[in-house]
């Protein structure tokens, strides 16, 4: 399938992916991941591995999409929640701060 990362065309297949990836120790993820076998990667690492290029030439949202078409499995983290709103009891206390031993 043709695929453009980075405005340069790509031919990739799954069966070239899996064997591009195939020895390759994943990275830790903190972003957008692709699933390739039972691993789980970082967008920018596929891409950098398929298509040998700088990771600062493409963006993640470029590989996902790739390797959607491809029929892998995509992942977003989520960011991280806001903390819960403290309740009045909890808005007291912490005004209050935390008791010293005399």
């Amino acid at each position: 399938m043709r695929c453009v990362i980075a405005r340069f065309p790509f031919e990739l297949t799954r069966n070239g992916v899996l064997e591009a990836m195939k020895g390759v120790k994943p990275e830790p993820v903190t972003g957008e991941s692709v699933v390739i076998g039972r691993r789980e990667y970082p967008a920018k690492q596929v891409g950098a591995v398929i298509t040998r290029q700088d990771r600062r030439d493409f963006s993640a949202a470029e590989v996902v999409r790739a390797m959607v078409r491809l029929g892998f499995v995509c992942r977003t983290r989520p960011e991280a929640a806001p903390p819960a709103a403290l309740n009045p009891i909890q808005q007291a206390s912490a005004r209050l701060g935390t008791p010293t031993a005399l």
